[in-house]
């Protein structure tokens, strides 16, 4: 015979011959509930990224900064008997004229190659836009610069840029021009420009994929209107494709200038920060504070100093997509 209904202690009514709901929702007593099982179970599968995060990041990031704040050389690391300096391998890199040398030519080398880069990925981008025969093949073999490791991209322009063999002075000679072939790699005053050409080659494909989604996402209808209106093509692209493609833009820029500020493959490969320390940027400049003189201390504190204009301009761009999205929202609420 069925329970009649009537009210528990929690005000809910018994359902007919079953238990109250909030049993119902529990299961039996001791059991975990289908959300907290659910739970536990993301926490399951985050569980080994945390893990690749924390010994392969969180780890030796803390390793440095306490490597950074002790006397640690060849004879301290061996003997284990690393000593308390605070501050002091700090000053010693930045009292250092070599390291304020290799910041200016990382400012140099990052700028020169992100307004080549951002400059030609947009003509390539504008370009591949347009549908034309051969487009994809065109397209995919561009990538190639870009899928190549960098090691193999800096060994092909050190044999391009060669001074006896090289094919750039090959060509020069080719078409009459003989008398400018030069020591590209050799000579200070050409050396840097020489790597900044190579990693602009490395960069260019990523800088057109990114800025050719922008393109496409800009409505055709808007350059057809335009287009009704009497505008020309440069009107158009002045009026209609700049400021659409800002938001583009600006990520592309401050991505570009998160990696190329630490390159260290295609230069070291190149020229090894050579001739005369004219290549030594400051990812050069920490590997040989490391293991060219063995001051693991200050190795350290010129290495966190490197971060800081990568972190810096990450914590923009983290703001500035929180305040965009912020701006969608509003917007779209209105």
């Amino acid at each position: 015979m069925p329970l009649p209904r009537s009210r528990g202690r929690q005000g809910l009514l018994f359902p007919r011959g079953g238990l109250p709901y909030p049993a119902v929702l529990r299961g039996r007593r001791g059991q975990p509930s289908p959300s907290s099982r659910r739970r536990r179970q993301a926490y399951l599968f985050c569980l080994p990224g945390m893990a690749f995060l924390g010994l392969f990041l969180a780890y030796p990031l803390f390793y440095n900064v306490w490597t950074s704040v002790h006397d640690v050389e060849l004879g301290t690391l061996l003997s284990g008997g690393e000593r308390f300096t605070g501050l002091a391998n700090y000053r010693a890199v930045v009292s250092d004229p070599a390291f304020w040398h290799s910041v200016r030519l990382s400012l140099l080398f990052t700028l020169g190659s992100l307004v080549f880069q951002f400059a030609i990925g947009f003509a390539l981008a504008l370009l591949f836009a347009r549908p034309f025969p051969l487009n994809g093949l065109l397209r995919s073999l561009l990538l190639v610069a870009w899928l190549l490791p960098p090691v193999v991209s800096g060994t092909l322009f050190r044999w391009l840029l060669d001074a006896e063999s090289g094919a750039y002075n090959s060509l020069l000679s080719a078409v009459g021009l003989g008398t400018l072939s030069h020591d590209w790699l050799t000579d200070p005053s050409t050396a840097l420009a020489g790597v900044i050409f190579a990693n602009v080659w490395v960069g260019v494909p990523f800088n057109m994929l990114l800025l050719l989604v922008g393109l496409h996402t800009i409505d055709p209808e808007l350059y057809e209107a335009a287009a009704i209106d009497g505008a020309g093509t440069w009107q158009r692209f002045r009026w209609i494709t700049l400021p659409l493609m800002r938001p583009v833009s600006v990520t592309v820029l401050l991505l570009g200038l998160i990696y190329t500020f630490k390159v260290f493959d295609v230069i070291f490969v190149m020229t090894g920060g050579g001739p005369v320390d004219a290549t030594r940027v400051l990812s050069l400049y920490v590997y040989e504070v490391f293991f060219r003189f063995f001051r693991f201390g200050q190795g350290a504190a010129a290495g966190l100093l490197l971060l800081v204009v990568p972190l810096l301009v990450g914590a923009f761009y983290v703001r500035r997509l929180r305040r965009e999205a912020r701006e969608e929202a509003v917007g779209g609420a209105a």
